[in-house]
């Protein structure tokens, strides 16, 4: 994700933009939430990250990364409360540094994909903290089952991007983590501790 962002080209073309806009300021992200305007926000494809992070038998961390997920943010500054958030993460786009593993995974002994292809995560309540903090509160179904979580969400940036080019209007940058149970999702006793999903994304607006 960003290694593509670093490319020569895409650098040029983020750089367009920003002249478009206002060529003597390049935008940033500002640490205050109420910063982004209200409306309709879509998760970035380009700007996203979704992981699952794994004990492996209680020496290391295993992280395996979904590559294919979507969202709509219904977005109000002036009612955060209000807000609500559906996603869905495509289990078959599940990626790993073991040649062959993800296939594993994806079987029906674990994830089940072929019967199950889609987690989704649907808000029941957005909870703020601060400028910068706050919890979403909602439901994940995957596998079959639904469980409640309670994403922890700090702000990385917000306000309006690249408003006057073709590509980014106004932006919320978010990381989010929480944990699930994995006997609860029914997968295999060797999974024993709590999995960790972390997210890392932005939303963007147009206009």
């Amino acid at each position: 994700m960003f290694a593509r962002a670093l490319l020569p080209g895409a650098s040029l073309a983020l750089l367009a933009c920003a002249a478009a806009a206002d060529p003597a300021h390049i935008p940033l992200g500002q640490k205050d939430v109420t910063l982004a305007t209200a409306g309709t926000y879509t998760l970035d494809p380009d700007h996203v990250s979704v992981e699952a992070r794994v004990s492996h038998i209680g020496f290391s961390i295993s992280i395996f990364r979904f590559g294919k997920a979507s969202a709509t943010l219904q977005w109000d500054p002036k009612a955060i409360a209000g807000s609500k958030l559906n996603a869905t993460v495509e289990v078959n786009s599940l990626m790993t540094n073991v040649a062959g593993f993800a296939g594993e995974l994806q079987g029906g002994k674990y994830l089940n994909a072929s019967k199950y292809p889609q987690a989704t995560f649907v808000s029941t309540a957005f909870r703020r903290k601060d400028a910068m903090h706050g919890k979403v509160d909602g439901r994940l179904s995957l596998m079959g089952k639904t469980l409640p979580v309670s994403f922890d969400v700090t702000l990385v940036g917000a306000g309006p991007g690249f408003a006057g080019g073709p590509v980014m209007g106004h932006v919320i940058g978010i990381h989010a983590e929480t944990t699930v149970d994995p006997h609860r999702l029914g997968l295999p006793a060797i999974l024993s501790t709590p999995i960790a999903i972390v997210i890392d994304t932005e939303f963007d607006k147009k206009g």
